[in-house]
């Protein structure tokens, strides 16, 4: 099945009822998103699904076998054709084409979850269009975007940040290439979110990572067990 595994009712297939329990933070790159959520695991006792390490790491048998199946190239894409050559607005455009099938692999990550708490999905390629089919309520997503000025915080503090990971011909233009890429997405999560009511959560570096938990945890309170807040 495809298209969400969706059933003749319209529901989406899910046979251990995980995915409808399941709590989503998505939104832009570097805004703090798996930090959020590891807090969370710890303070909270959820589980926690990590969707860039699965799509990183996981999923590529999927993504060759889908390179196999349409006569694609399997190999890894030259990487000046990847991050030099495109320019931003190409390359936002075929990473949210992509998102679509990716989300579908992490569905059925999730579908293989069985815990006595809470699951916290959190990951860029999670987006509000595709996780509002599965969800009850706005209440079960946030959107975390960074602000422009975070973003550069980021690449100085970070190193992982701040590399491509691939050797290029012009490692400025590349890196360029991809804060712009990745502001275009991340513009793309908000402005869908806004319009699927979902909250949006703005991280401008004002407020450290458990501030930012803390509002996480308070918007899905709803869901998650009692903690004391002063423990």
């Amino acid at each position: 099945m495809t298209s969400h595994d969706a059933l003749a009712d319209g529901e989406v297939w899910d046979p251990f009822a995980t995915l409808h329990r399941t709590l989503w933070i998505g939104g832009g790159q570097w805004a703090g998103k798996s930090t959020v959520a590891r807090l969370l695991a710890v303070r909270y006792g959820v589980t926690v699904y990590h969707y860039d390490y699965q799509d990183a790491r996981g999923h590529n048998d999927r993504r060759i076998a889908r390179c196999v199946a349409r006569g694609e190239p399997t190999g890894e894409p030259d990487p000046d054709k990847v991050w030099v050559h495109p320019t931003p607005e190409e390359m936002a455009a075929e990473t949210l084409a992509g998102f679509p099938d990716r989300f579908e692999w992490a569905l059925d990550d999730l579908r293989a979850l069985v815990s006595g708490h809470p699951i916290i999905a959190e990951g860029w390629g999670l987006r509000p269009e595709l996780v509002a089919p599965v969800i009850d309520s706005a209440r079960r997503m946030v959107v975390m975007v960074p602000t422009p000025e975070f973003r550069r915080h980021q690449l100085r503090t970070l190193p992982r940040a701040a590399s491509l990971g691939h050797p290029v011909s012009d490692p400025a233009r590349a890196q360029a290439n991809r804060l712009a890429r990745d502001l275009l997405v991340a513009e793309d999560a908000v402005r869908t979110a806004h319009s699927l009511g979902i909250r949006v959560i703005e991280v401008d570096g004002s407020r450290d990572a458990a501030a930012i938990a803390e509002d996480v945890a308070d918007h899905f309170s709803p869901y998650l067990p009692p903690h004391d807040r002063e423990a």
